[in-house]
């Protein structure tokens, strides 16, 4: 019971750490693999509540399929930085 807590809290902990580096850095494909890791680290949060729907969901569409599309659209806009 007190290990699942403190997994439940790791994993809070690393969701939070995730997205605040995702907002933090400054090259934009490190900040979508920042945010592919956070969602993952949701899909998994998801599991340990006894959802693996959701969790199977999440990870598919989330950290799968939403950083493919920022990969895509980022490899197809052009960089302005000096």
């Amino acid at each position: 019971m007190i290990a699942q807590a403190a997994i439940q809290v790791l994993t809070l902990v690393l969701i939070l750490a995730g997205a605040v580096l995702a907002v933090w850095l400054r090259d934009l494909v490190a900040a979508v693999i920042a945010l592919a890791g956070a969602s993952l680290l949701v899909s998994l949060e998801f599991y340990i509540l006894q959802a693996p729907d959701v969790a199977i969901a999440e990870a598919g569409i989330g950290a799968a399929l939403t950083t493919a599309i920022y990969v895509i659209a980022l490899r197809r806009t052009k960089r302005k930085e000096k």
